[in-house]
Parts: structure tokens; sequence; C-alpha cells
């Protein structure tokens, strides 16, 4: 199990390592490597090889989607800061505040259409 841990964590290091130097020379390149649910997409392979539930797996599917949507805005809030001149730090502290509120208002207006996160 601890071998199987740490292939997981060295294959998640990997993408993140390749999104970071592909993106030093070509920053949208990147920014689409980083875009694919890669890493959703290994934690589905990986939850089915511990736990193959098909209930448990299109629960865990949805909710992915559902907490995709409130963490978009947070791609435009920090561009717009730093444009304006806003430090890096500053803007991806707001940028995360940000994102944690929409979450928080995702979960209770899914919750209202009797979707539970």
């Amino acid at each position: 199990m601890t071998a199987m841990l740490a292939l997981r964590a060295l294959l998640s290091g990997i993408i993140i390592t390749i999104v970071s130097v592909v993106s030093r020379r070509y920053p949208a390149l990147g920014a689409l490597v980083a875009s694919l649910p890669l890493i959703s997409v290994l934690s589905m392979i990986w939850l089915w090889n511990d736990r193959p539930d098909a209930e448990n797996m299109a629960r865990h599917a949805e909710a992915t989607f559902y907490y995709v949507l409130p963490s978009l805005p947070m791609f435009l809030l920090i561009p717009a800061l730093l444009r304006r001149g806003i430090s890096f730090p500053a803007a991806l502290i707001a940028g995360c505040v940000a994102t944690i509120l929409l979450y928080l208002a995702t979960v209770a207006i899914v919750a209202r259409m009797g979707i539970r996160l």
C-alpha cells in the first residue's frame, strides 16, 4: 500500500512539474496541460482500483463537476488583479478566498436542488 501511495504521489508531482516547466516557455501550452482533467482522471482510476463501486464513482464524478464550476472565476480574478498592479501573493490569496466562498455558495445552492456534495 505504501509503495502504491508513493507511486501516486510521484505521478501527480511529475504532472505538476511538467506544467510548470512547459509554462515557463509556453504559458498557453502549460495552461492547456494544467486544464486537462489529468488529476481527476487519475484520481478516478485510483479510486476505482481501491473501491470498484459504481455508485461511489458516480457521486465522486458528479461532485467533481460541481466543484470545478466555482473554481473557474479564480482564473479570471488572479490575472485581473495582477494587471492592476496587485502583488502575486495577494492576488493568489484573493483568488483562493473567492473560490472558497464560491464553494460554500455552490454547496448551499445544489443542496436546494436536492444534490448532496
